[in-house]
Formats: C-alpha cells, sequence, structure tokens
C-alpha cells in the first residue's frame, strides 16, 4: 500500500512539473523558431514540423535523465 501513494506522489509532481512547462513554454522566445524547425504554408493548408525544436528538447531530456539518481 505504501508503494502505490508513492507512485501517486511521484506521478502528481511530474503532472505539476509538465503543467508548469506547458504554462511558461509561450515565454522562451526561440523555442519553435530555431532554424531547423519548417514551416510549410500554401493556399489550403500549413504543416509544421519542429525538428530542431524536438532535437534540442531530446537531447536536454536525456541529459536530465541521465544525471537524475536510478534506484
Amino acid at each position: 500500500m505504501q508503494e502505490i501513494s508513492k507512485t501517486l506522489i511521484f506521478f502528481g509532481a511530474v503532472f505539476l512539473v509538465v503543467g508548469l512547462l506547458l504554462g511558461f513554454i509561450n515565454r522562451v522566445p526561440f523555442l519553435g523558431k530555431l532554424p531547423g524547425d519548417m514551416y510549410i504554408q500554401k493556399k489550403n493548408f500549413s504543416v509544421y514540423f519542429p525538428l530542431a525544436t524536438s532535437l534540442l528538447l531530446s537531447i536536454l531530456i536525456s541529459m536530465i535523465l541521465r544525471i537524475w539518481p536510478r534506484r
């Protein structure tokens, strides 16, 4: 029973951090406008491929997880 409560607290903290990050992500001026993000706009549609932003976020998350202590 104690393991379940620890797991619920952990996921609650994760959701809190993700929510805060999503709230402040618009304040980062370069995120989504890096020179590798592709934006294609035609008459009837537009497509956005955030390749450079995805790569940058992937590297940052990998570095954070590598530093994070494991059990």
